[in-house]
């Protein structure tokens, strides 16, 4: 089962703050995310694909 990650542990991962990764999310560029009980929440796995992809497409 994957780690859930909360908006704060995901901004430090991708080196951006909060607001930035709110922003990403809003513009639809973010990591899938979801809703759960109130709370932005994301997948570990589905953050490190985000990024494996972000430097596929770089090549």
């Amino acid at each position: 089962m994957d780690k859930i990650m909360f908006i704060g542990d995901v901004a430090d991962r991708l080196r951006r703050t909060p607001a930035q990764l709110r922003w990403m999310v809003h513009m639809g560029t973010a990591p899938q995310s979801a809703i759960i009980a109130g709370r932005r929440c994301w997948r570990e796995s589905d953050v490190e694909k985000y990024i494996a992809d972000a430097f596929s497409s770089a090549q």
